[in-house]
């Protein structure tokens, strides 16, 4: 997963295979979210455009103009103006247990898939497109780079990357989310793309993932999106007796007969999770896009798009003055 190699080493059936994907994207999403240029997420971008009067409960008090506030009496806040020159980072989770798939591709592909769609949807003349990859021992950083050649490379690396093993002291997600938070650069867009599993079960009403802080402290400065990877085999099990299950991340295995009984105990276990992980996701204040292996994931995520900028629309609208309902 060298940066050096991620520019030049997309060749034969791999350059085949991207080749596929791309065309996927841009046949089937560019032509439903075409339009005015918004970015991936429609939404604040970095740069300070005109003032407006403060909306109590609709604006962010941190983009409050306290210059023109104290000028007019009346408190104003400062609109953001949507990046022309877009820097998006995008975090992999590769680690073990991205390597499981019961329907048509494991988690790692879409994994794949969804940094393919977010890096040919953003890619633009003058933006740049990098990632870290959580992987094995490390986290790995491949810069952003602009241009097509450049986004290929990076995707042959994620797509040729070996398979995850057990590592002790691994980095979890939460610390790859710190590495990515922790490096200053532009406001831009940064994307998660993970199962947000956690080691240990969060239990509890308000009960707080190890990933929730550091990706908290990434959107107060950064647009985030969080793209949660879900199989199917992980909501529910199938009715087939005595059975052997490995855990990815430590390599320990577990004999278990999947009695109704377990199998209803797991089903709950697995919503309360998913649950538990969507409501973090609110209080972090990220748009949150769920790709599953059991689903046409191109348009699931042209859904997505299209409900966020129409929401970003209607918002809009109703923030400005004599504006048609």
């Amino acid at each position: 997963m060298e940066p050096g190699r991620a520019v030049t080493g997309v060749t034969g059936a791999s350059e085949r295979a991207l080749r596929r994907l791309e065309l996927t994207i841009v046949r089937r999403l560019d032509g439903l979210l075409h339009g005015s240029y918004q970015g991936l997420l429609p939404g604040p971008g970095s740069e300070f455009g005109d003032s407006r009067v403060y909306v109590p409960g609709e604006d962010d008090i941190r983009r409050m103009d306290w210059a023109v506030t104290a000028r007019t009496t009346v408190p104003h806040v400062r609109d953001l103006v949507a990046d022309r020159e877009l820097e998006t980072w995008v975090l992999a989770d590769l680690s073990p247990s991205m390597d499981f798939g019961t329907a048509t591709m494991e988690k790692r592909d879409l994994v794949v898939a969804a940094v393919g769609a977010i890096g040919f949807l953003t890619s633009r003349i003058g933006n740049r497109f990098g990632a870290y990859v959580l992987h094995d021992e490390y986290v790995h950083r491949m810069p952003a780079r602009g241009g097509r050649p450049a986004l290929y490379g990076l995707l042959n690396s994620l797509a040729q990357a070996p398979r995850g093993r057990p590592v002790a002291d691994a980095p979890d997600l939460a610390e790859a989310i710190e590495v990515l938070a922790s490096a200053r650069r532009r406001r831009g867009l940064r994307v998660v793309v993970s199962d947000f599993l956690d080691a240990e079960p969060v239990l509890g009403p308000g009960a707080e993932p190890s990933w929730e802080r550091p990706l908290r402290r990434l959107a107060a400065r950064h647009q985030v999106l969080a793209v949660e990877v879900i199989d199917p085999r992980e909501l529910e099990l199938p009715p087939v007796g005595l059975v052997t299950l490995t855990d990815p991340e430590t390599g320990r295995d577990r004999r278990i007969r999947l009695t109704p009984r377990v199998r209803t105990a797991y089903a709950r276990a697995a919503a309360a999770q998913r649950e538990a992980t969507a409501t973090a996701l609110r209080r972090c204040g990220v748009g949150h896009l769920v790709l599953r292996t059991d689903r046409d994931w191109v348009a699931d995520v042209a859904r997505f798009v299209l409900r966020q900028r129409r929401t970003a629309h209607l918002a809009h609208r109703s923030l400005v003055p004599g504006a048609a309902r």
